[in-house]
């Protein structure tokens, strides 16, 4: 959590690039309380030591409280993509048969593709974009990862 202030944002993700940490996603909105934000990211380190130091790295920050490092914990997450796919009218019916077990859904249609919207864990997403692959990506954005603990575990 962070107070939702400007510049905030911008001090806490200099702290990672000193520390030459690349973030490999980040997801940040007001809470009920709009002064604070929760900020849920996702970086890639070495291991426990590393990730020790960054949050006390982090956490000497004046406007950053409340970190956690929940990777280890158990936690809900969810991330949403949009794939904008080439799909024409003959191969349709195969492709929304494809995204049906994700859950997926298409929410526009254009005259030679489609644009599919998938909500779920990072695995979930990728296995999607696994199988969209062959049918051409013509385009992808996706939020990144938001998430916190699990309630029995607050």
């Amino acid at each position: 959590m962070m107070n939702n202030n400007p510049g905030v944002l911008n001090r806490f993700t200099s702290s990672l690039t000193a520390r030459q940490v690349n973030i490999d996603s980040i997801s940040i909105s007001p809470i009920t309380d709009r002064r604070t934000s929760r900020v849920t990211l996702v970086v890639l380190l070495k291991g426990q030591q590393e990730s020790q130091q960054l949050l006390a790295q982090l956490d000497k920050q004046l406007d950053v409280f409340d970190l956690k490092d929940i990777t280890d914990t158990h936690h809900v997450e969810r991330e949403l993509a949009l794939i904008k796919v080439n799909a024409p009218a003959n191969k349709r019916a195969e492709l929304l048969a494809m995204i049906a077990p994700f859950r997926a859904s298409i929410i526009d249609v254009g005259s030679s593709d489609v644009v599919i919207q998938i909500t779920g864990t990072r695995e979930k997403v990728n296995a999607l974009l696994r199988i969209t692959a062959d049918y051409g990506v013509l385009q992808l954005v996706r939020t990144g990862v938001a998430g916190f603990t699990r309630a029995e575990d607050q």
